[in-house]
């Protein structure tokens, strides 16, 4: 047995049902769960149709692992529209059975766990894949607090000369989750200069891209490069899914673009990985990456949500409308633990311990005293669970 799986922690799902074992929640409700970040909108009519018309021929041959042309030119169309990036089809973008997968993959390919001291950095809190991708790499995670006085903003000013030497890879959430912050240009710069100056590779997930809150959306790494004068992307790769962009986590579906090297090593990672895209996939992903009126749609139905339900909690937690995603992380009194497990059992509404989305490091964690609350659901249920939270804080108080 492969003695590095001793070193993963169990996912913060597993940990909040621990948390919720021997809890019979109060019957007056019904439950609401703000835990997963799932989308819970409705899938496009067009994409069911694009997939559902693949059935007949899609099914009877094995995909190549590189995808089918007219798919990567999908995926480089929405680059260009959607960021101002053009890229090779054939040798800088590959599709992925969704973020997570690839997020994986990836570091198993740009790592070289034989290094003494190998790192991987990540920010933190954090999506839980970085930390069990780089175990299982054979290098160290090493976690870079986010500071609540910037927005959320990564402190990588805090990380020491000695640990930037030993860094292989750092992974980049912007916009961010759990905190929905998003990484401005002068971030990007920085990171950029530190990579050229140490040669570690950027991963950068933006798998909640396409949900913003504001009339600017969200800077990209790929133009974030572009704009510094970076057009051949230099130990830089973007992954993205439609998953939170087209509402369609079952369909696992997305790609990672960026430098040609490392998108060449990739390839052949993967192509010893297994994990081709089904035809039937291919399929009703070029059609959700070639039209954007949908994406309109699902971004104006969380807007419409995030404007009701934030101000409602903002008058009893530490909350704000963030950058961008469909999360709100919530400062809470006391431990957020103790918050979760009693709002559980008294109005049955989930949410999750912000801990559980970090870890502790240099003294402290800091995602101690803050849940995360994925508003996923329909508008009202939502603002049901909002008022439920309103009652529970204020009978705590």
């Amino acid at each position: 047995m492969n003695p590095l799986l001793q070193r993963l922690q169990p996912y913060p799902f597993e940990r909040l049902r621990q948390l919720f074992a021997g809890i019979t929640p109060n019957p007056a409700y019904r439950p609401i769960s703000l835990g997963i970040g799932e989308p819970k909108h409705a899938t496009p009519d067009f994409i069911k149709r694009a997939l559902s018309d693949a059935l007949d021929t899609g099914l009877t041959g094995s995909p190549p692992t590189a995808g089918e042309p007219a798919l990567r030119d999908a995926m480089a169309g929405w680059l260009q529209r959607r960021y101002g990036v053009t890229l090779n089809p054939t040798g800088q973008i590959l599709p992925v059975n969704g973020s997570r997968e690839a997020l994986f993959a990836l570091t198993q390919t740009v790592v070289d766990g034989s290094q003494p001291g190998a790192l991987v950095l990540c920010p933190n809190p954090f999506y839980q894949i970085y930390e069990g991708a780089a175990l299982l790499a054979g290098a160290q995670p090493y976690y870079v607090p986010s500071d609540p006085a910037r927005n959320f903003a990564v402190d990588w000013d805090s990380v020491p000369a000695e640990v930037w030497a030993r860094t292989q890879l750092i992974f980049t959430c912007s916009p961010g989750n759990p905190t929905g912050a998003v990484m401005p240009l002068e971030e990007w710069k920085k990171l950029f200069d530190l990579s050229d100056r140490y040669g570690f590779v950027i991963a950068s997930d933006e798998c909640y891209s396409e949900i913003y809150f504001r009339d600017e959306p969200p800077l990209g790494g790929l133009e974030a490069a572009l704009k510094l004068g970076r057009s051949d992307f230099r130990n830089l790769v973007a992954l993205t899914s439609l998953s939170k962009r087209s509402n369609v986590p079952g369909m696992r579906s997305g790609f990672v673009a960026g430098d040609a090297a490392i998108m060449k090593a990739f390839l052949l990672y993967r192509t010893y990985h297994g994990s081709a895209m089904s035809h039937v996939v291919q399929a009703a992903s070029i059609a959700a990456w070639n039209d954007e009126l949908h994406v309109i749609e699902n971004r104006n139905l969380y807007r419409a949500k995030f404007a009701q339900v934030t101000p409602m909690l903002s008058a009893v937690l530490d909350v704000a409308l963030p950058d961008a995603a469909f999360y709100l992380w919530a400062g809470v009194q006391g431990s957020d633990t103790d918050f979760a497990r009693d709002l559980y059992a008294l109005y049955n509404v989930t949410v999750l311990p912000g801990s559980y989305l970090a870890r502790e490091a240099r003294g402290f964690n800091p995602g101690a005293g803050r849940v995360r609350m994925a508003l996923v659901a329909e508008t009202a249920e939502c603002a049901e669970a909002a008022e439920r939270i309103i009652q529970f804080v204020k009978s705590r108080n």
